[in-house]
């Protein structure tokens, strides 16, 4: 249970912290969130004022509610930063109606910086927006069948699942599932700040959980789970440490990247689609920072299986561990693959089953060998529908192609679904109209999905300069460059395979690179960690092997692995190549 009993001295950085109920010391920052009110202040007030931008107390909780505050550094003028919002939605298993995502395009082009980017977490973000014109933009989207809350911030955020809207009964069950996870995890008191900021207080527009969520939801005040504050009784009035993510996919479909989630859930479904129960994972994330050993990507380790009328338990029992025990005093250090780190993933079974959980786990069901599966081309949705997937590298959809794809969803009367691969799925396509759309969409650069450029299809970069913060150096506007450039040395080189490639502007991780077979991760301007190892499937971490390579020298430095790899005779992956050597032996060629 979170409660603040005291003030303590200083620590040695000088920032003052104080003590809770469980004897662990919290940040000023803990405390903050204590009074906002539910996160409501400074953010209300700072709303109607005339300033350009929120002072930093403001986007702290502007987060929770889904944005960003940005400034886009290549147009700062006499010193003065271009202040804009980046907004991000809440979306279970990445689903986008049709009226939304009208309204999304549209909103972009006329409040926005014309572009919609599909994120690796199965929402569509919105960069450009001015401070005066948020509201406008977040009560559009609620009342066109959206939300942004707790698309960011220490809550749990949008949950994933595969995009695919297969109808058949393992894929209904997962994404079902996904929804009811974020419905259960959604904040209350933090619902009615949301709405009252930015749709006037109508809480017609609440997310409505089912009935079997709202029952589920009641156990949140159990004993020990219950955070003691009756407004908000899973989270209280501090919300998690850090931000927490789930994700939740079928056996087999590793779309979702699942190991990298606080909690990964393998849904197991009847013939007859009936939940029966589910795989958990837990304490995985990708975030870390340069020359910080406390900070490092991990992936989940397995917990065990659970009866499909045990799940909600223990997702709230897994959330209220990392929220009592998680680390609040350095925020850096606050994920809840740090707390199992550190005190042992025994340590976190045995205060789940002693004190919050308090029932048996069965062992992991067995599942079959997980996949990365896009879905991109022409896929049959149900005997009378089809979907089809279309690439976007980074996920940006832009210029004639958003316009084009706008009037296609218009038109046909289409829904969306964004994977965490950074594509869009058009789904609900009827079989009279197949054609017809093909048609549209060749003209648009999609002319045989049988054809998708290979090292395009997996890689992923993160939007890095010039409008993230965090960015060190680029990711997003460099990628086809880059992408290009190792695809004509494969060809140089006579290789026919490719490799999964992700590429990061800072160590944050956005783009899940600590799992890929090559990643480059920003260090420095055009300076990049190489990471290699890391697994086509997405069960292994790749580790850094250089700490600051001139992006100049990319093709001279990976060439003598690609030569080696091309040499090997087993014909492995180059993940799997790179893992199943020494250290000293990749060093030794990187130094060729």
């Amino acid at each position: 249970m979170i409660k603040v009993e005291k003030v303590k001295k200083p620590n040695k950085d000088k920032k003052p912290t104080v003590c809770l109920a469980n004897g662990l010391e919290v940040s000023k920052f803990e405390i903050f969130k204590d009074g906002s009110q539910f996160l409501k202040e400074p953010l209300a007030s700072e709303l109607v004022n005339n300033s350009d931008h929120f002072t930093n107390d403001a986007v702290q909780l502007l987060k929770f509610h889904g944005s960003y505050q940005q400034d886009n550094r290549e147009n700062r003028k006499h010193g003065n930063k271009d202040w804009q919002m980046m907004l991000r939605l809440r979306s279970p298993g990445g689903e986008i109606p049709g009226k939304l995502f009208l309204a999304l395009d549209k909103l972009s082009n006329e409040i926005g910086n014309g572009t919609l980017r599909a994120t690796t977490r199965q929402a569509f973000q919105m960069h450009g927006i001015r401070k005066e014109n948020l509201k406008t933009v977040i009560n559009t989207i609620v009342k066109s069948m959206g939300s942004t809350l707790a698309a960011c911030g220490d809550i749990n955020r949008n949950v994933m699942a595969p995009a695919a809207p297969f109808e058949t009964s393992e894929y209904t069950t997962a994404r079902d599932l996904a929804v009811k996870v974020a419905d259960f995890l959604t904040p209350f008191a933090a619902q009615e700040t949301f709405l009252e900021l930015w749709a006037d207080g109508d809480l017609e527009y609440k997310i409505k959980p089912d009935n079997k969520i709202k029952e589920e939801r009641k156990l949140q005040f159990s004993e020990n789970v219950f955070s003691g504050n009756k407004e908000e009784p899973l989270y209280g009035s501090t919300y998690l440490p850090r931000k927490f993510k789930c994700a939740v996919t079928v056996p087999g479909d590793n779309s979702v990247d699942l190991l990298t989630n606080d909690i990964g859930i393998v849904a197991f479904s009847s013939n007859e689609g009936y939940l029966e129960g589910c795989n958990f994972y837990i304490g995985g994330g990708m975030g870390r920072t340069h020359n910080n050993d406390e900070t490092f990507a991990r992936i989940a380790d397995p917990l065990g299986y659970v009866d499909e009328k045990l799940i909600f338990e223990l997702i709230q029992s897994v959330v209220a561990i990392q929220r009592d025990y998680g680390d609040r005093k350095s925020r850096k250090h606050a994920r809840m693959k740090y707390l199992i780190h550190d005190k042992g993933i025994d340590w976190f079974k045995k205060i789940l089953f002693e004190k919050y959980f308090k029932k048996k786990i069965k062992p992991l069901r067995k599942e079959p060998k997980k996949k990365l599966i896009d879905y991109l081309g022409w896929h049959r949705q149900n005997k009378s529908t089809w979907f089809v997937g279309l690439p976007l590298l980074s996920g940006r959809l832009a210029g004639e192609r958003k316009e084009k794809v706008s009037k296609i969803v218009q038109k046909y009367n289409l829904n969306l679904r964004i994977t965490p691969n950074q594509d869009i799925l058009l789904c609900d396509i009827k079989g009279k109209n197949k054609i017809e759309i093909n048609e549209l969409l060749k003209t648009i650069g999609y002319k045989n999905f049988k054809v998708i450029n290979e090292i395009e299809r997996h890689a992923l970069a993160c939007p890095a300069l010039p409008l993230c913060g965090l960015a060190i150096t680029e990711a997003e506007r460099i990628l086809p460059d880059i992408l290009k450039r190792i695809e004509n040395l494969l060809m140089d080189l006579g290789i026919k395979r490719t490799i999964l490639l992700r590429m990061t502007g800072c160590p944050n991780g956005c783009s899940r690179p600590y799992m890929a077979e090559l990643a480059l991760v920003g260090s420095g301007l055009n300076q990049y960690q190489l990471w290699l190892g890391g697994s086509k499937n997405l069960e292994r971490l790749a580790k850094p092997y250089i700490q600051r390579m001139a992006l100049d020298n990319l093709e001279v430095t990976i060439k003598p692995l690609l030569l080696a790899w091309r040499e090997s005779s087993d014909k492995k992956d180059f993940g799997d190549f790179i893992n199943d050597k020494d250290d000293s032996f990749i060093m030794n060629l990187l130094k060729e």
